[in-house]
């Protein structure tokens, strides 16, 4: 099959890119012939980031480096993995103009909420959720803090709201989880068009043996990872047990500032692929204390490529990934005392987390690996197709 796949990557590089990057390589592995649009989002302020925004509405250039691409070969499907905001709902229209079926990955709420992550003021927020216009977003200036560009972003999914985009220049969307898409069709998303297809790790980094027996960190600095929470979480903690942090983020100072203090927390910044999977795999427990809705935790499952328990928020995708006692544990979002009991426990008792490693290496080989993720997404690709032709 023919692929041409597209992403636009944010400023800090993440479990998305990281998703395009495995499913574009999984795809060239299986046979089929991908090609691929990668655009760059740097680092934008003040009116900048308004004209950003607003370019997210319709990008000319985008829509004419798609045409291009698609004058130039004969693609079966456009899967879009992340159009936001250089790419824009532009491309959608280049794809349709040489019948070309699109993919739309659901990768984050961006749809659903300008801040893309149904989380403000350290907790959950909805009030955009049953909107057209996201209004509240505008008010609150959710979109990197400014009321202007909060406008912009609310504007473009608004507008294509009302054109029908998300309805009739998409076959298929993809969520990464029940979870999430139950928040896609309660919005009132096409329910048939959304299926579920979780991220896959390619290739398979090995399991590892976890004797090194630290907890990890490895995800963005930012307040809806619960990085606060495990801050706190730890000054409770009286353990021979360390903590090292992978990552980088707003809160980056912040988690510099704490490790200085703390003879048993390291913050090692942000470290390749390969460096994370090593430390992965020598962690006794891998801990996300998300406090929000994450459409899937990449970060789970390549753990659990590892072998390595987890220990994660009872929180949409997370709770559905983790199995409470048997490949990890789950704890109550935002509860810093809750989740230090948790790491007591499992400090405490390092033969059942051993033991759970097996369990972790086994869900990992059971879902995510390739046999299974090719298979679903070439399935999702025939399926998006079949809608472009009726």
């Amino acid at each position: 099959m023919n692929i041409l796949m597209l992403h636009n990557s944010y400023v800090y590089h993440g479990g998305e890119d990281e998703s395009f990057a495995a499913e574009a390589l999984m795809l060239r592995d299986a046979g089929h012939h991908v090609e691929t649009i990668h655009v760059k989002n740097e680092e934008v302020r003040g009116f900048a980031a308004l004209e950003v925004a607003m370019d997210s509405l319709w990008s000319r250039k985008s829509y004419r480096l798609v045409d291009e691409k698609l004058r130039e070969c004969v693609f079966d499907v456009m899967h879009v993995q992340n159009f936001f905001p250089k790419l824009s709902p532009s491309v959608y229209a280049a794809a349709r103009k040489h019948g070309v079926a699109v993919v739309q990955s659901l990768r984050n709420y961006r749809l659903l909420c300008p801040a893309t992550t149904l989380y403000r003021k350290a907790k959950i927020c909805e009030e955009c959720l049953h909107k057209r216009f996201k209004y509240p977003a505008v008010m609150h200036g959710c979109y990197r803090n400014s009321v202007m560009t909060s406008a912009a972003v609310a504007a473009m999914t608004g507008i294509h709201s009302l054109k029908g985009t998300w309805r009739d220049a998409v076959d298929l969307y993809i969520s990464l989880s029940e979870s999430s898409r139950a928040k896609f069709v309660e919005s009132g998303m096409p329910a048939e068009k959304i299926i579920v297809k979780g991220n896959v790790v390619h290739p398979d980094p090995g399991p590892g043996d976890g004797r090194a027996g630290y907890a990890l960190f490895v995800g963005r600095l930012t307040r809806e990872k619960g990085v606060q929470t495990l801050l706190a979480a730890w000054n409770r903690l009286e353990t021979n047990w360390s903590l090292k942090i992978v990552g980088d983020g707003l809160l980056a100072p912040e988690v510099k500032s704490f490790c200085a203090r703390q003879k048993n927390a390291e913050w090692l910044g942000p470290r390749s692929a390969a460096e994370v999977y090593g430390l992965m795999g020598a962690a006794g427990l891998l801990i996300v204390p998300s406090e929000w809705f994450e459409p899937f935790g990449r970060v789970v499952i390549e753990s659990f490529a590892k072998g390595t328990p987890v220990l994660a928020s009872n929180l949409g995708a997370m709770a559905e990934l983790v199995e409470d006692g048997q490949t990890g544990l789950l704890f109550r979002p935002g509860d810093s005392e809750d989740l230090a009991e948790k790491i007591k426990w499992a400090a405490e008792h390092r033969e059942q987390l051993l033991a759970m490693r097996p369990l972790a290496r086994r869900s990992y080989e059971k879902k995510y690996t390739v046999a299974q993720n090719c298979t679903a997404l070439i399935a999702a690709y025939e399926l998006a197709r079949s809608h472009r032709s009726v």
